[in-house]
């Protein structure tokens, strides 16, 4: 349960004016210290439960150097504080933590191929129940869907007859297939449309799943329910983007805008990073009387994790004071965020606080926990988890082994990794061979990645683009371009389709290699000859080298085109642009400025830079010489 203590501390006496709709917002001051901020954090924290201390220790690491503004207004935009490269890497969908791979916005998606979900021996559809879950959380799936999911869960696959129709549908639309599938005698009933649909999100294919929803709301040959409209939301969302979305939502009929359609459109601003947005959404949902969710204060809690961790308490404080208990996702984005803070005693604190509320870590929990505890050097802590991970039997628990290669290539046990691959080698499922071929490359066994890629596509009917993105990665990390050149061209010969995964990994190949130029002609022609970006982190990579050559004009040209392909602006770029001019020893005017109109606020990394650059700055020769 979530502890509460606002009839003997009101949330006014702690220094905070939340109000009924708003959340205020933290504020690091740059300049000095306050101790008057000390103070009010000292009254704050002594009068909250020892949970949400916990939490919040989160957002403030060194609470008497924050101060927290007294007002009444929304959420503020100010992100300021710098994400982590592995925030940066998910480019613009949810982290790994909540969602699987059918949260990407197909202006900015990791799409990679249709069948990518092919596996080359099918598990249970058990094994993928966190990513159907999550799937459907994000999809706001009615109940019946729900149900139809459960039903489905211990089948080989979730197929129909209409599926089998929809992908064999020739041309750009499937409106006159669906068309002459109906009048052959054929009937759409919910449940062969929903897990029709489920598949289409499952494979990425959006704009046909767009489609489907289209045909639905035309035709209706059922009733459609909110959740219907939800769902049609989220793809215009993803296949066209946000404002699309809203235009769509402001259409549609008054009795449908709910709660789910609201928050299906908060998902996509946070998967965009879209901070303004999300924060204005936010309190357009308070506003419009929507009860506050543990699904809202999660985008959040995700959102500020990317790009501000300083807010992270102001959404613990909110859920406290609306009553909002904290869901096992919501746990696992603090253990996270403190895991990447290297806050290791509270990450354990989190954890004890988590199964005090009978939360018991899930699989996806403890394997979080194993990583920072790798990153942390804490192995036998690591290896205690991992062995919990595995059980007794690892043949009987095959679904461990994705998760344990890469963790125990972590540790630099080779050994284990080999036993393992053992258990799966005869009749390997795909994540086990990605998975596996990652862990050998960590390993710089770089053979052993490549015999274990060899096996997948022999095996493997029509192998997915990220087979090869990720070969095409261990190639890359050992800046082995001629072998990444040849696996391209053998991916091209048998039909694979180029995506961002593969150009990210290609763009990277070149950057190690040295050849800069050449991977960012390479993101260049990738942009334009296709309807999908590329991923951030493709573009940051040669945008790092530019920064560190000093060269300001491809710098700014990178900067400007990730604008053009609608990546919000982020710290993480004008920390580089930044570098960039002091690394040319070249003034950089209007810099704050630039920052300021993207609602982009220092951290104490940038305010060094931008004092570096400041190009009226005093120094004790200039006193002399005016």
């Amino acid at each position: 349960m979530w502890a509460l203590r606002r009839a003997s501390h009101p949330l006014k006496s702690r220094g905070f004016t939340l109000g009924t709709s708003r959340v205020c917002s933290a504020k690091l001051d740059l300049a000095s210290r306050h101790p008057e901020a000390k103070a009010l954090m000292h009254r704050s924290t002594q009068s909250i439960s020892n949970r949400c201390r916990i939490m919040m220790r989160l957002g403030h690491d060194n609470l008497d150097a924050f101060k927290f503004s007294m007002c009444s207004c929304g959420l503020s935009s100010q992100a300021g504080a710098k994400s982590s490269d592995e925030e940066d890497n998910l480019e613009d969908g949810f982290s790994e933590l909540e969602t699987p791979a059918g949260s990407d916005t197909v202006q900015g998606n990791t799409v990679e191929d249709e069948n990518d979900d092919e596996l080359i021996s099918e598990p249970d559809l058990s094994e993928e129940d966190d990513e159907l879950d999550a799937s459907a959380q994000e999809m706001q799936l009615s109940d019946t869907e729900m149900d139809v999911i459960e039903r489905k869960s211990q089948q080989k696959t979730v197929r129909s007859v209409l599926l089998k129709a929809i992908l064999a549908a020739p041309g750009s639309s499937i409106h006159p297939t669906l068309d002459r599938w109906v009048e052959e005698g054929n009937e759409i009933s919910r449940t062969e449309a929903t897990i029709a649909m489920l598949n289409l999100r499952k494979r990425r294919m959006y704009m046909r799943a767009l489609q489907l929803s289209e045909w639905l709301e035309a035709k209706k040959p059922f009733d459609l329910i909110e959740r219907d409209y939800a769902s049609r939301v989220d793809l215009i969302a993803k296949v066209r983007g946000l404002l699309k979305a809203e235009s769509y939502v402001e259409k549609m009929p008054q009795n449908f805008r709910g709660e789910v359609i609201y928050r299906t459109l908060l998902a996509n601003c946070v998967k965009v990073s879209n901070v303004k947005k999300a924060e204005e959404l936010f309190n357009k949902m308070k506003d419009l009387e929507f009860p506050v969710s543990s699904f809202s204060c999660n985008q959040l809690l995700l959102l500020y994790k990317r790009l501000d961790k300083k807010k992270i308490a102001d959404v613990l404080l909110l859920m406290e004071k609306e009553n909002v208990k904290p869901s096992l996702f919501t746990y696992r984005l603090l253990i996270d965020t403190k895991g990447q803070s290297n806050d290791i005693k509270g990450m354990d604190q989190i954890v004890e606080t988590m199964k005090a509320e009978g939360i018991e870590p899930d699989i996806r929990t403890q394997a979080l926990l194993a990583k920072h505890y790798v990153a942390a050097e804490l192995n036998e802590k690591a290896e205690g988890i991992m062995k919990e991970i595995e059980g007794g039997n690892l043949k009987e628990n095959r679904w461990a082994c994705r998760i344990l290669l890469p963790l125990y290539a972590a540790l630099g046990k080779a050994d284990e990794v080999g036993r393992i691959w053992k258990v799966c080698e005869s009749n390997p499922f795909l994540d086990e061979c990605l998975a596996a071929i990652e862990a050998w490359g960590n390993l710089d066994k770089v053979e052993d990645a490549e015999a274990v890629f060899d096996k997948m596509l022999s095996t493997c009917k029509r192998p997915p683009s990220r087979c090869y993105s990720t070969m095409l990665k261990v190639y890359a990390d050992h800046k082995m371009l001629a072998k990444g050149k040849d696996l391209v061209k053998r991916m091209a010969d048998n039909g694979g389709k180029i995506g961002p995964l593969t150009w990210d990994a290609l763009v990277k190949l070149y950057v190690e290699a040295g050849e800069v130029e050449k991977a960012d002609s390479i993101l260049q022609k990738a942009a334009q000859q296709n309807q999908l970006r590329p991923m951030f982190s493709s573009y940051m990579a040669v945008m790092d080298q530019y920064s560190k050559r000093g060269d300001v004009h491809n710098a700014e040209k990178m900067f400007h085109r990730m604008r053009q392909v609608g990546y919000f602006a982020r710290l993480r770029q004008f920390q580089a642009l930044a570098q960039a001019y002091i690394n040319a020893n070249a003034p950089a005017y209007g810099m704050r400025e630039r920052m300021k109109a993207d609602n982009i606020f220092p951290n104490r990394p940038m305010a060094a830079q931008l004092a570096q650059l400041d190009p009226f700055k005093k120094t004790a020769v200039s006193d002399l010489l005016d």
